[in-house]
């Protein structure tokens, strides 16, 4: 089945979202106490230039920071292809490379099941690349590992007619100013040139201008507390009724955004399919 493909013109024909992976898809480095999980990031800015272009577009993030790639896989998989999404970000890997030293061959085998899942339930399925952190003191060691993994996530992109956002060659990475102090996530600048990045992947028009980050818009989750409470209401309480089971330790890190809903304003009384 071919995927469905951008245009060029108009907002792209996707209308519903969903975002999968670790901490890098969760918005770390990009903190706003005012979007849900306390983070932004590239998926909500994403959204945001969606959600501008057209009134019935909805977005999730399931993403969860510190999650291995078959964590990913296990934990939001299904509930991605749930929501019946017709696009989907995955961005996984990252934490087993760096602080794992797994096999990037092995991890592409996980990897190839979970796009062709998603491919096959009808979603554009964008993969990322890992960036290239050069001879860097602490990254530096995995940087072959990370070219491995890179060329079978292109391998994997182009057996199941995805979309590659490619970290590696976005050279506008090497900026000291787009990380995090961390330096393994990536700052506000970083987050906001990755969403432009994926946004022009995509063919997708949109508002993002190099090294000039947009503020969050004035009407989208922190619009009035009653947006909030009615986005509560009609989407995370029902998920958690849902998917959250009592467990040792308590309940499980919950996802930013469980359930597709507008990006600005409250969300509408209508459930998702």
């Amino acid at each position: 089945m071919a995927r469905k493909g951008a245009t060029g013109a108009g907002p792209g024909p996707w209308n519903r979202y969903v975002a999968l992976g670790d901490s890098f898809t969760a918005g770390l480095g990009d903190p706003e106490p005012l979007s849900p999980g306390g983070m932004r990031g590239w998926a909500d800015r994403i959204a945001e230039e969606f959600s501008a272009a057209r009134g019935d577009f909805s977005y999730a993030n399931l993403a969860v920071s510190g999650l291995v790639l078959q964590q990913i896989v296990d934990q939001q998989l299904g509930p991605a292809i749930a929501l019946k999404p017709d696009l989907v970000t995955l961005s996984a890997g990252g934490n087993d490379l760096v602080f794992h030293r797994r096999d990037p061959d092995r991890l592409a085998v996980s990897l190839d099941a979970a796009v062709a899942a998603l491919s096959a339930a009808g979603a554009t399925v964008v993969l990322f690349t890992g960036p290239d952190w050069g001879d860097t003191p602490v990254f530096g060691h995995i940087r072959g590992k990370v070219a491995v993994f890179n060329e079978n996530i292109r391998t994997i992109a182009a057996r199941h007619h995805g979309v590659i956002a490619d970290l590696w060659t976005l050279r506008q990475l090497s900026d000291p100013r787009m990380w995090d102090p961390d330096r393994l996530h990536f700052s506000p600048l970083g987050h906001h040139t990755i969403a432009g990045m994926v946004l022009d992947t995509l063919q997708v028009p949109h508002s993002l201008q190099p090294l000039q980050p947009k503020p969050l818009p004035a009407g989208n989750w922190r619009e009035t507390r009653a947006g909030d409470l009615a986005w509560a209401t009609h989407y995370l309480l029902p998920w958690m009724m849902r998917r959250v089971r009592p467990r040792d330790g308590g309940a499980p890190p919950a996802p930013k955004r469980p359930e597709p809903g507008p990006v600005f304003g409250a969300p509408t009384n209508a459930a998702h399919p």
